[in-house]
């Protein structure tokens, strides 16, 4: 599978260049850490629809703020937990495999692994969103590295684009099925309204050492 990604607002050219810059400073070393990264067909159409299957065979609840208070206008979606068990290890091993190629290539994070299970999420039309927020919570387990999976054909719903912000115009992720996009937990970020039937998707984070 194909591992790609898309820096945030330096490209390796303007990178080579910095080094003739005149300015008063003299780093160490030039900043490798991407602003996002993607793995295409990390589950097929027909796992995708097992994850989905097993997510809605849970309990659904629904999504409240980092304040433990429901909140529509910031985020309206329904939500579960998926742990591991004999039932989602695929599902484990398959991202942590990924993760883990990811990491090495673009983000140069260290990292221990999943700590709070996988939430599966459903948003909803007509408003089912989540406004701009970062995933990094201050007096929290340390969230280095977001991911989030594809779960939904994309021609089941309209709107809810995941968009990146790194600049004056946000980056806006491809909704094909199946793809998963890791970003740094710090990178502040959205869905957009569905405003036409249902989007599943998968979302984890993973956890490291402090930022330092």
């Amino acid at each position: 599978m194909p591992l790609l990604s898309k820096r945030g607002t330096v490209s390796a050219k303007d990178q080579t260049n910095l080094s003739y810059t005149t300015n008063t400073l003299w780093p160490f070393e030039i900043d490798k850490c991407h602003g996002w990264a993607y793995s295409n067909n990390v589950f097929s159409k027909e796992e995708c629809e097992k994850i989905i299957k097993i997510g809605k065979n849970k309990n659904l609840k629904t999504a409240l703020i980092n304040d433990g208070k429901e909140e529509k206008k910031i985020r309206a979606s329904k939500i579960n937990w998926l742990y591991p068990n004999k039932e989602t290890d695929w599902i484990y091993r398959r991202l942590t495999d990924v993760v883990i190629l990811l990491n090495k290539e673009y983000f140069g994070f260290k990292l221990f692994g999943f700590t709070e299970g996988l939430q599966f999420t459903k948003y909803e039309a007509p408003s089912g969103h989540y406004t701009k927020h970062i995933d990094k919570m201050f007096g929290r387990t340390i969230r280095k590295l977001s991911i989030t999976v594809q779960l939904s054909d994309p021609k089941d719903y309209e709107g809810g684009e995941l968009e990146l912000t790194f600049g004056q115009k946000p980056d806006i992720m491809d909704k094909e099925q199946g793809k998963l996009i890791a970003f740094p937990s710090y990178a502040l970020h959205e869905v957009k309204a569905v405003t036409k039937g249902t989007r599943y998707s998968l979302v984890a984070w993973i956890t490291g050492d402090a930022f330092l």
